[in-house]
């Protein structure tokens, strides 16, 4: 056999040799333990949502236990009683308790006259006492 042919047959035993060896350890070693961490991670992530809505559930109703009892009954029997008096006002008298009424207008145009009257007043030179 001549130099060359040996040389090369060398080359190939121990290519497949190497690759043999590396396979075997992908195969038998990293595959398996890659598979067991990511069956871990697909288990972990399963649970995270269930233990994020837990964990919001447990801290609602930690502060909302919390809360002083009294501070539950002035602030809802404050806040619906305003909701109550003005739900009553527009029910009794219409649009007008929101808006205001007749009245209400002419009270405005009354008071908005007399500042505009007098900036016409003096852009004209004349004065008046009122």
């Amino acid at each position: 056999m001549p130099f060359w042919a040996m040389l090369v047959a060398q080359f190939i035993v121990t290519a497949l040799a190497v690759l043999t060896v590396v396979l075997g350890f992908w195969v038998y070693v990293i595959r398996p333990y890659l598979d067991r961490k990511v069956s871990e991670l697909i288990a972990v992530s399963e649970e995270i949502e269930p233990r994020v809505a837990r964990g919001v559930k447990l801290g609602i109703t930690d502060t909302i236990r919390e809360l002083p009892e009294n501070a539950w009954d002035g602030t809802v029997r404050e806040s619906t009683r305003q909701f109550l008096k003005f739900g009553s006002g527009i029910f009794e008298n219409g649009l007008s308790s929101l808006l205001g009424g007749a009245a209400d207008l002419e009270r405005r145009k009354q008071q908005g006259r007399p500042s505009a009257g007098k900036a016409d007043d003096e852009s004209t030179g004349s004065t008046s006492d009122n």
